[in-house]
C-alpha cells in the first residue's frame, strides 16, 4: 500500500515550498493575509534599491516603496501567475518611479550636478575608497529609460524576457537600451578609470 501511495505522490506535481513567492501569494489569495508581511520582508530591500538607483533620491525611497507595497496589497488577489512574482513587483516599482518623476515634472532625468561638484564628489568618494558611490553616481546620470533596464539586467540579474515584461517593451528594445546604457556608463567612467583601478 505504501509503495502505491508513494508512486501516486510522485506522479503529482511538486508542491511549492511554503516560503516560495507563488505559495505565499496563493496563501494570501486563499485568505491568509499574514503572508503579505513575508513577501514584503523578502523583497523590500530590492524594491528600495531599484527606487534609489533609478531616481537617485534617497529621501523619496521609503515613501515610494510604501506606495509600491500598498499597490501590491490591493492588487495581489488579481495576480495571474503568468510571470514571476518579482517581474510583476518590479513592474509596479518601475511604474511608481515614473509616476514620481511625472508628479515632480522632472524633464531631465540626469542628477543636476555642476562640473566642480562632480570633481569634489568623485574625489571624496575615491578618498574614502567607495567605488560603489562613484558607479551609482555615474548610473544616476543615465537617462531613465536606459538606467532601468541596465539596473534590472546587471544589478538584479533579470533575463531580457523578464525586463521586457517589466518595462512593457520588445526584447530588441531592451537589448538596445542596455547596450546604449553600458556605452554611456563607460563614457562617464572613462575619465575616472585611473582612480577606479
Amino acid at each position: 500500500m505504501n509503495s502505491k501511495k508513494e508512486k501516486e505522490e510522485l506522479a503529482q506535481p511538486q508542491i511549492l515550498k511554503l516560503d516560495d513567492d507563488f505559495s505565499l501569494v496563493k496563501r494570501f489569495i486563499d485568505g491568509d493575509e499574514s503572508t503579505f508581511r513575508l513577501l514584503v520582508q523578502r523583497h523590500q530591500e530590492k524594491v528600495r534599491n531599484i527606487i534609489y538607483l533609478t531616481l537617485g533620491l534617497s529621501e523619496a525611497v521609503d515613501d515610494i516603496a510604501q506606495e509600491v507595497f500598498i499597490t501590491v496589497y490591493r492588487n495581489l488577489k488579481r495576480f495571474r501567475f503568468e510571470s514571476q512574482f518579482t517581474t510583476w513587483l518590479y513592474r509596479i516599482t518601475v511604474n511608481k518611479c515614473k509616476d514620481h518623476l511625472r508628479k515632480k515634472n522632472v524633464r531631465k532625468i540626469f542628477v543636476p550636478l555642476k562640473e566642480a561638484d562632480d570633481r569634489t564628489s568623485y574625489s571624496s568618494s575615491t578618498e574614502e575608497g567607495d567605488i560603489s558611490n562613484i558607479v551609482k553616481n555615474a548610473i544616476s546620470k543615465l537617462p531613465y529609460k536606459l538606467r532601468v533596464p541596465l539596473l534590472l539586467k546587471d544589478i538584479d540579474g533579470f533575463s531580457y524576457q523578464e525586463i521586457s515584461e517589466t518595462m512593457n517593451c520588445e526584447i530588441g528594445t531592451v537589448k538596445s537600451r542596455i547596450f546604449r546604457a553600458r556605452s554611456g556608463l563607460k563614457k562617464i567612467l572613462e575619465p575616472l578609470e585611473a582612480e577606479l583601478m
